[in-house]
């Protein structure tokens, strides 16, 4: 882990346990961009996604009190929603399987409840019949929030602190806190820049590392919900390979695994039932805690594991922005002075730095990258399907079409080639 601080690879809380013992427990770094104040283990952090599990618990308090049945549709509730609502159940909610309107896409996210609900209301159509697909979106966590509220005459936050945050002593816990709250980090970014601040529907709570593993030992326990509860949010019976609301299961290995972005912001935990082991990272800096989680779980087990090497792009972006051949310079003299200290044998590395090129509309860099990826990777179909892009953005429409079939030849990427040779050619019809 300090050799990942030292690397700029980690910044955040970690916490590992083994037979419900924390048997190691550490900060890196700092709670905003200013680089002014250490982290501590009292820092709280925005969890992403992982916050989604309060309401999917209370859901299951719920059902076990006997006041709300995962099989009743939810136009049970009166929540002024469209027909839809008549075939929607919170089974269905719990598992994204409900196929209820999106309430965000690129260009529309909901800035508060208000909005949420306006889409909901105003959209009467479904994507797909419930329980026959699964869609990751969170109008279904939204309704969650809501149908808590209805069944309890309580906010959400109202119904969690009594019965979540206070019986479980998270005291450092906070709903939604504003900038100034003590103890709030904020994120930002690889160039030191803060992270706008979230303006999205309620009801997220922000976590400090103890409180969150206080959650975790909860639910291994018990404590909260019953063993036959915790299974049913665990095990997504409409997508097993998706997971539900308390992230993925992998029933081979008995291993819990969830994890949760906001925008620099970067959580997971990986819960190992069979061999007692849990480990928390939380992050305001958006960096290595997928790997790292993985990492220490090999090293956990005995497994071999490697210490997570530089990152080429972060080293190489700043100056191909401003001159790709001079940094493409650097990549071979960094590879052949510091091979083994950097991740030259991660593809991703350059495939990462070419579409940020090309986001930014700098394409003939983001060309000159992929062909670097493809030249050091020369069997890695992503990659050609990647230059394939960013020809077809520059309308070399030739070009394209030569590294989307390389693509195809080389295994193929998910369908995608094939779609863009179709799209090229009706292209180059016109």
């Amino acid at each position: 882990m300090t050799k990942s601080y030292e690397r700029d690879l980690f910044n955040g809380n970690v916490l590992i346990a083994k037979n419900n013992k924390i048997i190691y427990q550490k900060s890196f770094g700092f709670t905003d961009e200013t680089k002014q104040t250490k982290l501590n283990n009292k820092s709280i952090f925005n969890i992403g996604s992982i916050a989604k599990e309060f309401n999917a618990v209370a859901i299951m308090i719920l059902v076990e009190r006997g006041l709300l049945n995962l099989d009743d549709p939810i136009s049970k509730y009166n929540l002024d929603l469209p027909k839809w609502s008549e075939k929607v159940t919170t089974r269905h909610l719990i598992n994204y399987a409900s196929g209820i309107p999106k309430i965000e896409n690129k260009l529309i996210v909901p800035k508060n409840d208000e909005e949420a609900w306006k889409i909901l209301r105003n959209n009467d159509t479904l994507l797909f019949e419930p329980g026959t697909s699964y869609m990751y979106d969170n109008g279904n966590v939204f309704l969650q929030r809501r149908i808590i509220e209805k069944v309890t005459g309580m906010s959400f936050q109202q119904f969690v602190t009594k019965n979540i945050i206070k019986p479980l002593k998270m005291n450092n816990s906070v709903f939604d806190p504003k900038l100034d709250y003590k103890n709030r980090t904020s994120c930002y970014d690889m160039d030191n820049i803060k992270c706008p601040e979230m303006e999205f529907i309620s009801g997220w709570l922000w976590v400090d590392i103890n409180d969150f593993y206080q959650w975790i030992e909860a639910m291994n326990s018990n404590r909260l919900i019953s063993k036959e509860s915790f299974q049913t949010l665990l095990n997504n019976p409409y997508a097993k390979d998706e997971g539900g609301s308390l992230g993925r299961y992998f029933d081979k290995d008995e291993l819990q695994r969830h994890n949760g972005v906001s925008y620099k912001f970067e959580s997971i935990f990986l819960n190992d039932f069979k061999n007692d082991i849990t480990i928390i990272l939380v992050s305001n800096n958006l960096n290595r805690v997928w790997d790292l989680g993985h990492i220490i779980h090999n090293l956990m087990l005995g497994k071999e594991y490697e210490i997570p090497k530089k990152s080429v792009y972060q080293k190489l972006r700043k100056e191909a922005f401003i001159d790709v051949n001079k940094a493409i310079e650097t990549y071979y003299l960094l590879k052949k002075k510091s091979e083994k200290e950097y991740s030259f044998e991660n593809s991703s590395e350059l495939n990462k730095l070419g579409y940020e090129l090309l986001r930014l509309g700098k394409i003939n860099e983001s060309i000159t990258v992929f062909k670097l990826a493809t030249k050091e990777f020369p069997k890695n179909a992503n990659l050609f399907d990647s230059l394939g892009e960013a020809y077809f953005t520059d309308k070399q429409y030739d070009l394209a079409l030569e590294s989307y079939k390389k693509a195809i030849s080389l295994g193929g990427t998910n369908g995608n080639a094939e779609k863009m040779i179709d799209k090229i050619e009706k292209e180059t019809r016109k």
